[in-house]
């Protein structure tokens, strides 16, 4: 096994923003690679503040043709809540799934699933173009996180499909991690290199997290602040689009819009970040 000082990414201290029990992954991996990883989750996945959409819905799913699920969270929430109703995978059988990406289609398939859809890109928008042609006239369950964006519902109605939306899950800011993120950020020896960010809910929570003064913004012409030379990496075009809408620059964005993508595309910029 190669030392930690011939790979790909030693000496890069990476500050991982992921809800704490999603960390593993992005970390382990980046932690294979040299990283040192410093997690501080800017996410927190609560249950959602009624059961009662989710569970009317759940019980009617012979009403449904498709199930679309856009999270791997989706996907345990949705499970669980069948498990707490004694519901059983029978109730799916007639459905067709749909998946935004390949981590969300692996963890249905753990389950017994087969997934009929996943889109080229791990977006919202491919999502409702690999179903454009499938389901006009056709119920549509999708269950996600309390906020989200609404462009599936949106447009798969504008292509005639029913489309019901329910909430399977919440996210909220975890105000337990903004102690320890503004300490991180003002030690010069322990400041991270990079922040990765995951999604747009974990750029909206970060900047949250730090309130309106720590971070000056390189993509102003402002005097340069301690953190400025910190790098930010996106997981796709949706992250790096509202870390523009904040006005915080996108140093790094991954080709494949998934974490071990996220991964090579800071194995590939390490020479322009460390």
């Amino acid at each position: 096994m190669a030392q930690k000082k011939d790979q790909p990414l030693s000496g890069l201290r990476v500050l991982v923003g992921r809800a704490s029990h999603q960390a593993s992954a992005l970390s382990s991996g980046l932690r294979e690679l040299g990283a040192d990883v410093i997690e501080i989750p800017f996410i927190e996945i609560r249950k959602p503040r009624s059961y009662k959409p989710l569970d009317s819905a759940l019980k009617n799913l012979h009403d449904y043709d498709w199930l679309i699920l856009t999270s791997v969270n989706g996907v345990e929430a949705l499970w669980d809540r069948l498990h707490k109703l004694r519901l059983t995978n029978k109730q799916l059988e007639h459905l067709k799934l749909a998946a935004i990406g390949p981590a969300t289609k692996k963890a249905i398939e753990k389950r017994g699933i087969k997934v009929n859809v996943v889109p080229e890109e791990y977006v919202a928008e491919s999502v409702v173009e690999s179903l454009r042609n499938l389901v006009a006239g056709k119920r549509v369950l999708l269950a996600r996180a309390r906020i989200a964006r609404d462009v599936i519902p949106r447009e798969l109605r504008k292509l005639g499909a029913k489309v019901d939306v329910v909430e399977a899950y919440e996210t909220v800011i975890p105000q337990s991690s903004r102690t320890r993120l503004l300490a991180l950020l003002k030690n010069p020896k322990g400041r991270p290199h990079v922040i990765t960010f995951t999604s747009s809910s974990t750029v909206r929570n970060f900047v949250a997290l730090l309130g309106k003064t720590m971070w000056r913004g390189r993509s102003r012409q402002r005097k340069a602040s301690t953190i400025d030379a910190i790098r930010l990496a996106s997981i796709g075009p949706i992250t790096s689009s509202t870390l523009r809408e904040l006005d915080l620059p996108v140093d790094v964005e991954a080709t494949e819009y998934t974490i071990p993508g996220l991964i090579k595309a800071l194995a590939r910029m390490k020479p322009l970040i460390g």
